[in-house]
Parts: C-alpha cells; structure tokens; sequence
C-alpha cells in the first residue's frame, strides 16, 4: 500500500473582515497517499484554495492541522511547488531564465543547470523559445513555463489552484494532456484546486468534493478510470458518463445551497 503523504487532521479557518467572522474551512480531514492525484472541487468560495494555502503554510489554520511526511507545517515546506492560476512568470526574464530561477535559489548552476533548463523546455514544448519573453508569448506557453519552472526543482508534492482556468478549451486540454504525462513520468503528490468538473475526472486518482462555505468534505470519490488516459477521447466513453454523472448529483446539491445563501 502506498504511504500516507498528507494528513489533514480537523483544519479549519475562520478570517476576520471588518469586525465580522467569516469561516471558510471547516474540520476537514483526509489523507493523501505518495504519488496520488487529488482534485478540489465545489462551489465558489467553499474554501478549496484556503486549504491549498494551509497546506502549503502559505496560511495559518485557525483550527486543526497539517502534516507532511509526519511532520507538522509551519512554515512553506521546502519539498512543496505551487502553481497559481495567474501564470507568474517575469516579463524581464526570458523563457529560459525564468524556468531556471528556482534551480538558481537552489544553488544549482553551470551545467547542471543549462542540461535540466534544456530538458524542461524539452518537455514543455517550448523549444525554440528559449530566448523569448512573456509578453511575445501566449497564455499557454505562459502557464507551461510557470509549470516548468516549479517542476524543474522537482518538489515531491505539486500544490496547483486553478492553473489553466483562465485558458481557451483547446489550450486547456492540451496543457491537461502534458500535465499527465510529466506526472506518469515524474509521479508527485498532485492537489489539484479546480472548478471544472470534466477536468477533476480526467486528471485524477480522487475527486474530493466540498460543500457550501464553510467548506466540509462531502464526498471522497475515486476515479476507477484506467490510466494512461487521452484527455480528449476519454470523455467520449460510457465510463467517463457514469462517473461524471454521479459526481455531478453531488455537486450540484452543493450548487444549489450556494446560489441559495444570502
């Protein structure tokens, strides 16, 4: 059986706006095994991205805790890469520079870093534009350098909110298809924050869906489809129908008790 990575034992977090509480996350627990795929999913504001912060100690919890490998967050663990929705890349870095910029934090230099900068955009499809900057580029090739760039220190555990929301459907599948691949090769600890139901089910091992805010775990699902998956052609099979319909029911509840509240 694989290990337990993640424990997420009762985490809750409660901000304060204006004199007033808002509790956004509430006594979630679950565990994420090694190398497991994990979606977030569940109406805005139930507070997927907050438990992808506290995960990352990017936030405090207001209640309950993390662990890594046994280990309790406090700080930003150094064995965790995030990839936001925004790309975040630099305009004044090149494609090259930039995806190299976290081997340099590391120290890394030289040739070992020219070879695995090299292998990188190799991966990302990005050969041709080592030279270019992010403002000659698309969102796509945005997102893949970001991507590229936290894979490149290669992070046991990838914390992603939402890294190709704001993309065209065809941009996203794509990204999608070489996100599966560099994780069969690689095989990290994935979380993965996403709105997009289809997206959920054809990326990954478990879809964890939360309610309403304050967020709960309402349903642990696992994905029984086969692995490798073609991103595109899985989504015409009957397979793919029954488990999106069955999640789908669940969501939607959840759906509905938001566009209920005040």
């Amino acid at each position: 059986m694989p290990r337990v990575r993640i424990q997420i034992r009762d985490l809750s977090k409660t901000f304060r706006e204006g004199g007033r509480e808002v509790p956004a996350v509430s006594r979630v627990s679950l565990d994420i095994l090694d190398k497991e795929f994990v979606a977030l999913v569940g109406p805005s504001g139930c507070g997927k991205s907050t438990i992808l912060n506290m995960i990352g100690g990017l936030i405090t919890p207001s209640d309950g805790q993390v662990l890594i490998n046994g280990t309790h967050v406090s700080d930003v663990p150094r064995q965790v890469g995030y990839v936001f929705q925004k790309d975040t890349v630099f305009p004044w870095r090149s494609v090259a520079r930039n995806i190299a910029l976290g081997l340099e934090y590391r120290g890394v230099a030289g040739l070992e870093q020219e070879r695995r900068v090299a292998e990188a955009i190799r991966l990302a499809g990005l050969a041709g534009f080592e030279d270019a900057f992010p403002a000659t580029l698309s969102g796509g090739m945005r997102q893949r350098v970001a991507l590229m760039r936290t894979l490149i220190v290669e992070p046991e555990i990838l914390l992603m909110d939402e890294p190709f929301g704001a993309l065209d459907t065809h941009t996203k599948l794509r990204l999608q298809a070489q996100l599966l691949e560099l994780w069969f090769a690689k095989r990290q600890t994935v979380i993965f924050v996403t709105h997009d139901l289809a997206e959920a089910i054809t990326l990954s091992d478990r879809v964890i869906v939360l309610t309403s805010r304050p967020g709960r775990v309402k349903l642990i699902h696992e994905v029984k489809l086969p692995r490798p998956r073609d991103v595109i052609r899985i989504r015409e099979t009957d397979e793919y129908a029954r488990e999106f319909g069955a999640l789908w029911h669940v969501l939607g509840e959840e759906f509905a008790k938001s566009e209920a509240e005040p």
